[in-house]
């Protein structure tokens, strides 16, 4: 066992864990973070895409013991109480179907709007191409980011 201190959404945790634990593991398990789903646990699909001191990573190909000191931010502490405007946009531009990926591809937005406040649709769809979904089609998706870039969400 090996000991890790992790600040998860604002929450400062330190806990033993397995060497091999993945942090997606970590999260859901033994924080209880479960908004970040596992999805393909290979690092292609990008469901489970967290930042990690405010770079989006893909949880599942990360081990918790390379978090150690790390600042994580979920879906869950995205917004304080009420929806994130990413969040937002993505509601009111009908972004998501089944759900599954949108946790990840919020994470991986908030990321790309940080580095870039105001990209284009392609800078959007490369920004998130990490990211794959098999029921929307993205340009509902894209339409969602182009939306809060205009309201001025930069993380």
């Amino acid at each position: 066992m090996t000991e890790v201190t992790v600040t998860v959404d604002g929450v400062k945790y330190v806990d033993n864990v397995e060497p091999r634990l993945l942090l997606v593991h970590y999260l859901r398990e033994v924080v209880g973070k479960t908004g970040t789903p596992i999805g393909c646990d290979t690092s292609n699909c990008g469901a489970c895409t967290v930042l990690m001191d405010g770079e989006s990573v893909k949880s599942c190909s990360v081990l918790a013991v390379q978090a150690d000191g790390a600042d994580i931010t979920t879906i869950q502490g995205l917004a304080n109480g009420e929806l994130h405007p990413l969040q937002q946009a993505f509601h009111e531009m009908h972004a998501l179907q089944c759900g599954y990926c949108t946790p990840g591809m919020i994470m991986a937005a908030s990321d790309l709007l940080r580095e870039n406040p105001h990209p284009s649709d392609e800078e959007i769809r490369v920004g998130l191409e990490g990211n794959l979904c098999r029921c929307t089609g993205y340009e509902n998706i894209v339409r969602a980011v182009r939306l809060a870039a205009e309201t001025g969400v930069s993380s």
